[in-house]
């Protein structure tokens, strides 16, 4: 039993050809479920509908600090209607990306904190992206109250005892130290195909450091391919590959570490 936490089903690459072959191959897989995470309006959409469609898929709606520069409060408002739609489970994936900067830096913290706003509103988890705006990020979740005790009361407290504020760092590429940091306060550590690579060495402390009861693992599909398939585009099943490398960090079975990472996700994204 496999959870692919993050995944593009909607990614406007695939034609209908393509993604069905996609859905075939999860079908024929031990992903037992996918999480279908929106980037701009038109995804979110596209992921309601495959939620709809499929009872392995679920949603997560919201825009990507890329296509902020698109945003309004038109879009806003459509996208909180969404996030009200049977499986739909969290807001995101939305944070700041100051690699490729495709919008500019104060449209994405707006847009940030008015995304976050609304999915404190709706009591819902978030999925954060982060890609070399480690401070900004970190001080804009604070500021916003996602890691205050009126928002971690929501939640049942972790395994550990320490708070759930359920925020999810998808796709995590930061230290050990920010992960620790993140993980006392509330969030959730998820890791893609790069823990796999022969250069992988940050992340490998990250999973070393982190208990796996607050670890889940994704794909990023088609994107971020795990060895050995790296070079091809990546789809939900290869996420076995992620979850074997985690299995063997953590010195436990392949079996153990699919069953905890996927409890871990359908936990944190209350499906029961």
């Amino acid at each position: 039993m496999l959870f692919d936490s993050h995944t593009h089903l909607n990614n406007e690459t695939y034609d209908d050809k393509s993604r069905d072959k996609v859905i075939r191959a999860i079908e024929a897989s031990d992903v037992s479920y996918v999480m279908d995470v929106g980037f701009d309006l038109a995804s979110s959409v596209a992921a309601v509908s495959h939620a709809a469609a499929y009872p392995w898929c679920y949603a997560v709606v919201g825009c990507h600090p890329h296509d902020t520069k698109k945003m309004d409060e038109t879009t806003l408002t459509l996208l909180a209607g969404l996030a009200k739609k049977p499986k739909v489970c969290a807001i995101g994936e939305i944070g700041l990306d100051y690699y490729h900067d495709h919008s500019d830096r104060d449209t994405q913290q707006y847009w940030f904190r008015r995304q976050i706003q609304m999915a404190l509103s709706l009591k819902l988890p978030i999925v954060i992206h982060d890609r070399d705006a480690n401070q900004d990020v970190l001080n804009i979740l604070k500021e916003e109250g996602v890691f205050s005790k009126s928002r971690t009361d929501i939640f049942p407290k972790q395994s550990d005892g320490l708070p759930d504020a359920r925020l999810l760092m998808h796709c995590y590429s930061g230290s050990r130290e920010l992960a620790e940091q993140y993980r006392k306060l509330g969030a959730t550590i998820s890791v893609a195909g790069p823990v796999t690579y022969k250069n992988a060495r940050k992340l490998v402390e990250v999973v070393e450091a982190i208990p796996i009861q607050q670890l889940l693992i994704e794909t990023d599909a088609p994107y971020l391919t795990p060895e050995p398939f790296r070079g091809k585009p990546n789809m939900s099943p290869y996420v076995e590959y992620t979850a074997r490398r985690v299995a063997e960090i953590k010195g436990i079975s392949y079996e153990e570490a699919a069953r905890i990472t996927c409890d871990n996700a359908k936990r944190f994204f209350n499906i029961l």
